[in-house]
């Protein structure tokens, strides 16, 4: 309902045999750039404020460009980067696509990836794209500002080129420095260094300093391309191969519909993994990381990833029918009398989950599409009564679609993070259609806490759950907890990393904020979530249905990251800023 931006996508392609070959074969020269649109349109879902495209042409004789970039803003951004491509010159065997979605609120066309470093030595060329959220950016700007070097740029993504690219310089003089003792010289040394660039040393050498989720992507100017996920497998990154592309993107079905490929053909990237194609073609994965743990984002499946993939659309049906017991119970029995629906477009496949629940108890259930979508107003990028008033006209309803009155109506939604939609738009216009009562469905349970690793939620008074907790804690005279809870927070920022983790053994909570909500059970964040959303003049009933977090777990069992309902962080960088969000709202509040 409440559209969220979230991480980026990623594609990549490696052709591995002659552009003529694949010209004579498929009958275009183009061939690489137009998978490369496809996959990226394919994702389109993960990004609509910006995309760019990079190309290397390991053919490109000395003198001429090898490397090539182009960038837009918008939500055409794709459409206006093949446009303004020169297909004459933009081609090459590596090219890399990125779709953005900021998450620090940070926009133009300098922030667009992908970033390049450019230099005179093919080998030092370094260009990156990521799906990624760092969390300790502080402490990687003051290594690199310790090592002498001047950042321009204030940013998670300009300060990981440069901690990296310091780290291929340093990869280049060594082979350098190898090549002079094995009596080489002028350009005898370049194709050396070309042909044994060893980008598992970068990537070892670089990666471990950063907390946070993410999918580094990168070619580089003598021909090596990688990616390379978390440690905790936050973020997710799939691959192909055969014989005439390495492939690479940030969901599976991508893969499958543009090469036109089975599930199985397509690997997943693990935890702490790299995948290496190098200047010779030959691939490469190797663990640069040991892995930290499961920490997969449970998000992925419940929102952002498409509904395509095999399992996702499975487990997103799932979800939906595990509700069936709590509607049930809602609605008092009375399927004769009830309107199912749901919140476009996203809850749909959980939606027919919960229809297929209502049938095995042996119920035929009435199906109407209440709300549409009328248009396409994105409220997120907006504040205050701004968004308020943007919110009252995104949805329209289905007028005569339930009986005034002698119907309830039960509509399911993926999440309900802010509140604001339902506030401003959805509870109005479904009170107009005089419903006896009201079930909101959510397939996710309470989404309690920020997240930190790549997804718009970052401030704690943003979330009706957190709102909620706080107005029963004043309700029923325990400030003195929200004073606990600020001191506890202001304290713990003053732990290391390293003391945070070895907390964390101990399963000491590190999150004092989890105390706000250890008060109350769900019914009663419920409620009060419900008196604060539902409009003064509104006169239906309204009660609020969750999944459990068990739930969740249940129908998504190889995804447990689930920070954002739990507060149980997976990296020290998440836990330090969940405390900074409590300390930022206790001092704007007092």
């Amino acid at each position: 309902m409440e559209q969220l931006k979230h991480e980026c996508g990623i594609a990549l392609i490696r052709l591995l045999k002659p552009l003529s070959y694949y010209r004579q074969k498929y009958g275009s020269k183009r061939y690489g750039l137009n998978k490369l649109y496809l996959m990226m349109e394919k994702q389109h879902n993960r990004g609509q404020e910006g995309a760019g495209v990079a190309c290397v042409d390991m053919d490109s004789p000395v003198g001429e460009e090898y490397m090539f970039r182009e960038r837009a803003e918008g939500k055409d951004a794709i459409t206006e980067v093949f446009k303004d491509i020169d297909q004459s010159s933009f081609n090459g065997q590596l090219l890399m696509g990125h779709l953005r979605y900021s998450t620090t609120g940070k926009s133009g066309l300098t922030y667009v990836h992908p970033f390049l470093r450019r230099n005179n030595w093919r080998a030092k060329n370094l260009c990156l794209c990521g799906n990624f959220n760092m969390t300790n950016i502080d402490d990687v700007f003051q290594q690199l500002v310790d090592q002498g070097q001047s950042p321009r740029i204030y940013g998670d993504s300009y300060i990981t080129l440069e901690l990296m690219g310091h780290r291929l310089d340093r990869e280049v003089e060594r082979l350098y420095a190898e090549a002079r003792n094995q009596g080489l010289s002028g350009k005898d040394i370049t194709s050396y260094i070309d042909d044994n660039v060893q980008m598992v040393n970068v990537l070892r050498t670089t990666m471990p300093h950063f907390d946070g989720g993410y999918v580094m992507c990168g070619l580089t100017g003598s021909g090596e391309m990688f990616a390379m996920r978390d440690p905790w497998g936050i973020r997710p990154a799939y691959y192909y191969k055969d014989d005439e592309v390495v492939v690479i993107a940030s969901e599976r079905p991508v893969i499958q519909t543009t090469f036109d490929l089975s599930d199985d053909d397509v690997c997943e990237l693990l935890p702490g993994q790299s995948i290496i194609v190098h200047r010779s073609g030959v691939v490469d994965t190797s663990e640069i990381i040991p892995p930290k743990g499961n920490y997969r984002c449970s998000f992925e499946r419940i929102y952002f990833s498409r509904g395509s993939d095999k399992d996702i659309y499975t487990e997103r049906k799932q979800l939906g029918e595990q509700l069936t017991p709590a509607i049930m119970q809602a609605i008092s029995g009375d399927v004769e009398n009830t309107v199912f629906s749901y919140i476009p477009n996203t809850a749909e496949v959980a939606f027919h989950g919960m229809i297929e629940g209502i049938r095995r108890l042996g119920h035929e259930p009435r199906i109407e599409k209440v709300i549409w979508k009328d248009i396409k107003l994105r409220t997120f990028i907006t504040e205050g009564t701004e968004r308020n008033d943007l919110a009252a006209h995104v949805y329209d309803i289905t007028y005569g679609s339930l009986r005034p009155y002698q119907d309830n109506l039960v509509i399911i939604d993926d999440s309900i993070v802010r509140g604001t939609t339902l506030k401003e738009s959805i509870f109005k216009i479904l009170d107009r259609l005089h419903p006896k009562k009201i079930v909101m469905v959510s397939s996710s349970p309470q989404i309690r806490y920020p997240d930190y690793y790549g997804i718009d939620m970052s401030h704690l008074q943003e979330l009706c759950a957190f709102r909620a907790a706080i107005q029963l804690i004043k309700e029923r005279g325990m400030q003195q907890l929200i004073d606990d809870v600020y001191s506890e927070c202001s304290q713990s920022l003053k732990v290391s990393s390293k003391e945070v983790l070895q907390h964390r053994g101990r399963k000491v909570n590190c999150n004092p904020v989890r105390r706000i909500y250890e008060q109350f059970s769900v019914d009663e964040i419920n409620r009060k979530i419900v008196e604060m959303l539902r409009p003064t003049d509104m006169q239906t009933p309204v009660e609020l249905v969750f999944q459990s977090v068990e739930g969740l777990h249940n129908a998504i069992p190889e995804h447990p990251g689930d920070w954002y309902f739990t507060g149980s962080y997976p990296t020290p960088g998440g836990v330090r800023m969940v405390n900074q969000a409590f300390i930022e709202y206790y001092e704007t509040k007092n």
